[in-house]
């Protein structure tokens, strides 16, 4: 433990001993130590940022209902926060993570102790940093085990092996987006995807650390894969072997067996893979799913090898998947279009009927206007992005503790119910929804309100599919659909019997898709697009869920500590 904050730590552990008492869970102790490392990936040494000097990072393994404690101790040169990807913090947002929002940054030499609680969550999520681009290199998995005297709701697996999908940049992460920002322009793309942090052998310098997958013919393996990419979305296969779909950010899925799925930054998913082929080597790879036109990305693809154990010749050739082609937007449809919630009796769904606030949301990629056309976007001014015309800006005060105390001139309570100019949004959009306004502006919403979210993609200046995520919550993805929603026929095809239950969804190029929660978790939770360049753009927003009228209903205490705030 660190010199810093060791009063707070006690503190943070003693409350977290009292609430433990009542969920009958285990408490966990981790400590993060953020760091430079230098690693050698592509023919090219670099001093990238880690989490205990390992890529990825460690992996936190819990129980249903357990709590664990990690102090992260920032010895890296900038400031930084992690978030729990997917862990719903019940009235804990003090340890959601995302910077400016919910906490100020870890300054160096510094250190901060989080408190993650986790509920109903059971599977794979995962956890990353949360500030600028430094999720780069900062990511690691979280395995949630079943809750102790309870099982799968499958026949439990020989083993478990971990695949993060990643991604390489030769330069530094944190120049790129800060020229791509200063400059107005598109940030870099990345040079290589990685499994488990590394490339594979299509890319220089690369085969003789390609990630091996070791495997026993006749097993049967949980295989957590997580989409930390930085910029796409990903297809993942396994030549020649079958994958069956079990669970999508820790919640149960009816199982769907597939030769392929479609994963987006920020999902995770479980699948059984059997190892039933002849003993040999066998490919896993990942391309990009993009079907925008004319989208700068990384259209390579990232290699590991399913290594079976035995006495065998080693194959002159090893057998690929067959992926789909990267612009197959009907093959990631057909995917993610069989997903639907296990909705059974020991794994039930609760998907609210009855709603009380709807927002209608348009999604966009936008300019900003540069004096004398000096920058590097569209028509000389800068590439932004917003939700609903509203382009987020992040404040320098977190946006938590302005809420707490009442400081009323950080945010303004703003965002709107539906977008303020109504248009053929996925068809010719004119040139009124360019340019959109900016500000720090937020949803406020009651507590135990069912709340509708209609996701609107647009057909402004780069349509693509678009992965949004929401902190505190799960949420019931109960439809999707081509084109412009409508409000009366859209409806009727909404799936409210077995939605599945998930925190990040794909919402399809100039298409919609409509999730709804029921608004039981007190606190202050940002919601943003998981490509990195377009939230660094702007494409955010935060939804503040007010207090319910009893003390289980609202957000509880800060910690004795945080990290201060600049301009606090």
């Amino acid at each position: 433990m660190g010199n810093y904050n060791n009063m707070g730590f006690l503190v943070l552990a003693l409350v977290g001993f009292i609430f433990l008492s009542k969920a009958n869970g285990a408490i966990h102790y981790y400590d993060f130590i953020v760091q430079e490392t230098n690693f050698t990936r592509l023919c090219s040494t670099k001093s990238i940022l880690t989490v205990n000097g390992t890529l990825p990072g460690p992996t936190i393994t819990v129980n249903r209902g357990d709590i664990a404690f990690i102090n992260v101790h920032n010895q890296g040169y900038y400031g930084l926060t992690i978030h729990w990807h997917g862990v719903k913090q019940p009235r804990n947002p003090w340890s959601d993570g995302p910077e400016n929002i919910t906490q100020c940054p870890i300054q160096p030499g510094t250190n901060f102790t989080y408190e993650v609680i986790f509920s109903s969550e059971e599977g794979t999520l995962w956890w990353h940093s949360h500030s600028d681009w430094t999720r780069a290199t900062v990511y690691g998995a979280i395995v949630i085990l079943p809750a102790a005297g309870t099982t799968y709701p499958f026949a439990t697996p020989d083993a478990q092996e971990t695949v993060i999908l990643g991604s390489w940049f030769k330069g530094d992460v944190m120049e790129i987006i800060e020229e791509a920002l200063s400059t107005g322009g598109d940030p870099n793309i990345s040079d290589a995807f990685t499994i488990n942090g590394q490339p594979g052998d299509l890319y220089s310098c690369s085969n003789e650390t390609t990630y091996r997958w070791i495997v026993d013919y006749g097993k049967t393996y949980l295989l957590r894969v997580i989409n930390a990419v930085m910029n796409e979305e990903q297809f993942f296969a396994i030549a020649n072997h079958n994958l069956t779909v079990v669970a999508q950010d820790a919640a149960y899925i009816k199982p769907i067996t597939t030769s392929y799925i479609m994963i987006t930054p920020g999902q995770t998913m479980d699948i059984l893979v059997t190892a039933n082929q002849p003993p040999s080597h066998y490919y896993m790879a990942s391309h990009p799913f993009m079907d925008g036109t004319g989208v700068s990305h990384n259209n390579s693809t990232t290699t590991a090898i399913v290594q079976y154990n035995g006495n065998y010749s080693t194959p002159s050739t090893t057998p690929f998947p067959t992926l789909p082609l990267e612009a197959d937007d009907t093959a990631a449809d057909n995917f993610t279009k069989q997903i639907r919630a296990l909705a059974s009796k020991e794994h039930p769904i609760d998907v609210p009927l009855k709603i009380h606030s709807r927002i209608y949301m348009t999604i966009a990629i936008n300019e900003r206007i540069c004096a004398n056309s000096s920058c590097k976007g569209p028509n000389g001014n800068a590439l932004s992005a917003s939700l609903n015309n509203v382009s987020f800006v992040i404040p320098s005060v977190d946006v938590l503790q302005a809420y707490y105390r009442g400081n009323n001139g950080v945010y303004r309570t703003s965002f709107p119910n539906k977008p303020p100019n109504t248009y053929n949004y996925t068809g010719d959009v004119g040139n009124n929804t360019i340019y959109p306004n900016f500000g720090t502006r937020v949803r406020m919403i009651k507590y135990g309100e069912g709340v509708e979210i209609i996701f609107q993609g647009t057909n402004v200046i780069a349509p693509e599919n678009h992965p949004m995520h929401l902190h505190g919550f799960s949420f019931y993805l109960v439809g999707t659909g081509a084109g412009n929603f409508n409000h009366t026929t859209s409806p009727k095809t909404y799936n409210l019997v077995d939605p599945p239950e998930v925190n990040t969804i794909a919402v399809p190029k100039n298409g919609w898709a409509t999730i709804r929660f029921k608004a039981d978790n007190p606190g202050v939770w940002f919601m943003h697009c998981h490509l990195e360049r377009h939230s660094s753009w702007g494409m955010d927003t935060v939804l503040i869920v007010r207090n319910g009228k009893t003390k289980e209903t609202k957000i509880r205490p800060p910690p004795a500590y945080m990290p201060p705030c600049s301009k606090s």
